[in-house]
């Protein structure tokens, strides 16, 4: 019998319109009236006022018992709607969602925390909120705060901690639940490496012992290491199902574009967290008169810019390279130094001829200390180097993940009959 099975699963939002405000009794009881005729005008097309919007359209997929499974997709593929459904948050517009067992989610930073309460306090409230006993969390409450590493702020309130210690402490509490279903939505975003790793050996803990694991993330690394099958939505529905692997890959195919410059101008809902937010990448040729597109003897410029909310600390900018079969071309890193508070901008020069005719997607941490990560956010920008003219012949594929044009001398050392 599946852990979790979905048939033909769709969630619609009505967009546009006014919302109402219910003030007094008479204002619900006048809405109560007038609903159906709301429903009737947006059945019968008021389309300037209202529009109807599939965040997920006739899914269905079948997970078994011990499978740990990848959502993947863009932002606004249906990624979170989905889970929220399978959590019981949201209600379905149409379609059936079975569950088998004990189910546990963590969707999003502090869910089920009360900001005024410590965070011992929270510990109790949320594994109430969870399905955990009283008996059960006082047994769990040593192992949930030792996991979490806040002890030292455990009878703090958490409208004190940062996004990291919420995180942590939500992950601790829902993983010691122990649950049949374990759903979870980018946890792995926030936190150290060392943190991550430790996410990542309790999701394993689980599917060894059998339990279910589905895991959203927009990092393609943790889904084919901890994954063994992934789904991919694109516009509420799916795309591909099948070997985390081959999934991710194609996904990452499909993204590949020539994505040279983008911008996040909020800094509030950029990439990042409350310490590093990004503010803007770009690629491009380097140096003054460079133009056309980027081929492999074009001397690369790549700009990274963010907004520092950590002016005490060091920190260092580490960019990874990789091609679209997830093959690591390179990791370059700038020296670490404080900076201000502000607007932080950093550039890395790869020069020409280095590069092999491919697509590549890059991905950068910015690092206190040489050793934790501050973000780690991969996928952030695709880029496409093509082939120009070369000497000789031979047209096929230059084989390699590089293809360094370096210093050559050859001479004859002993010419026959001489």
């Amino acid at each position: 019998m599946p852990a979790i099975r979905v048939q033909n699963l769709s969630k619609e939002y009505v967009i546009g319109g006014r919302p109402r405000a219910h003030e007094t009794f008479r204002e619900m009881l006048a809405d109560a009236f007038l609903s159906p005729y709301r429903r009737y005008r947006r059945l019968g097309g008021d389309a300037s006022r209202e529009e109807r919007f599939f965040a997920l359209k006739d899914v269905s997929f079948e997970i078994a018992p011990g499978e740990v499974v990848g959502i993947i997709g863009r932002n606004g593929a249906g990624k979170s709607t989905l889970l929220k459904v399978l959590s019981g948050i949201t209600e379905p517009t149409a379609g059936r969602v079975e569950l088998t067992g004990r189910t546990s989610s963590l969707l999003e930073v502090g869910t089920g925390f009360h900001q005024d309460l410590t965070g011992r306090e929270n510990i109790f409230l949320n594994g109430a909120l969870l399905g955990m006993s009283q008996a059960e969390i006082r047994e769990k409450f040593d192992d949930i705060v030792a996991f979490s590493e806040v002890e030292k702020f455990l009878d703090t309130p958490v409208k004190h901690y940062s996004s990291g210690m919420y995180v942590r402490l939500a992950f601790a509490v829902a993983a010691h639940l122990e649950p049949e279903i374990l759903i979870v939505d980018e946890v792995l975003s926030v936190g150290d490496a060392k943190f991550q790793q430790k996410c990542l050996g309790k999701m394993e803990d689980a599917a060894r012992s059998g339990r279910t694991v589905l895991l959203v993330s927009h990092n393609m690394t943790a889904v084919r290491s901890l994954c063994s099958r992934a789904i991919w939505l694109d516009s509420g529905s799916i795309v591909m199902d099948g070997d985390a692997g081959a999934v991710s890959a194609a996904y990452l195919e499909s993204n590949a574009k020539i994505a040279l410059e983008q911008i996040w101008e909020n800094p509030d809902t950029a990439p990042g967290n409350d310490r590093i937010r990004i503010h803007r990448v770009s690629i491009g040729p380097d140096g003054e008169g460079s133009t056309g597109g980027l081929s492999v003897a074009t001397p690369l410029r790549l700009a990274f810019e963010f907004w520092n909310r950590a002016p005490s600390a060091q920190l260092n900018l580490s960019m990874v390279l990789y091609d679209i079969h997830n093959v690591c071309i390179f990791n370059s890193f700038s020296e670490p130094r404080p900076y201000p508070e502000g607007l932080v901008r950093g550039i890395c020069h790869i020069p020409g001829n280095l590069l092999n005719d491919a697509k590549y997607r890059v991905r950068l941490l910015i690092v206190e200390d040489t050793s934790v990560p501050l973000v780690d956010l991969d996928s952030l920008a695709f880029f496409e180097i093509r082939e120009t003219e070369r000497p000789g012949k031979w047209y096929g594929k230059w084989v390699g993940v590089i293809r360094p044009r370096l210093e050559w001398e050859t001479e004859c050392l002993s010419p026959i009959g001489k």
